[in-house]
């Protein structure tokens, strides 16, 4: 099956939750935490400054999403989420790849994100696409690690900011 990543559409936005929600359950899964957010609604992700892509398949229907944030002029990977019938595809891949071809066309030269860094399909992916660790520099990534210790989540496992560089386009 073939797709195409694009930015999202206001129709996108019902299945973003429905596919985060779906894809959360392999996270809960692996860490069983006590309790577990549902997604934000699409609508609250797209109300928020950055952008969304989704990756459209050739049915038409959308079998994934990431959501960049744009803050303080910083470019921050808040999401990724593939549907789990669309798992192991290379649509993640496929995603991460998009946000940060976006990210250096919208002019930043970096992109990070926060993850767990032991579960395979977190810290290890995204190392695989070009992320290394970094520490908590900016504001604003460090309230990223005061809301994840409100929310606990560091109980599941240890957390750790990644981030990749944009490359020099060539001419």
């Amino acid at each position: 099956m073939s797709a195409r990543v694009r930015l999202a559409r206001s129709g996108d936005l019902d299945v973003i939750e429905k596919i985060e929600n779906d894809a959360d359950q392999l996270l809960i899964n692996t860490l069983k935490p006590e309790g577990w957010a549902a997604a934000p609604s699409g609508a609250a992700r797209a109300s928020q400054p950055g952008f969304i892509l989704v990756v459209e398949l050739d049915d038409g229907h959308v079998g994934g999403f990431v959501h960049v944030l744009e803050v303080d002029g910083l470019c921050h990977l808040e999401q990724l989420s593939v549907a789990p019938a669309e798992a192991r595809k290379g649509w993640g891949r496929a995603l991460v790849e998009a946000a940060k071809i976006q990210a250096q066309e919208r002019g930043y030269h970096r992109i990070s994100l926060r993850t767990y860094a032991d579960v395979p399909w977190n810290a290890p992916f995204y190392a695989s696409a070009g992320f290394v660790e970094e520490e908590p520099s900016t504001q604003f990534h460090r309230s990223l690690v005061g809301v994840e210790a409100e929310l606990g989540l560091d109980r599941y496992g240890y957390r750790v900011q990644m981030v990749a560089y944009a490359e020099p386009s060539t001419p």
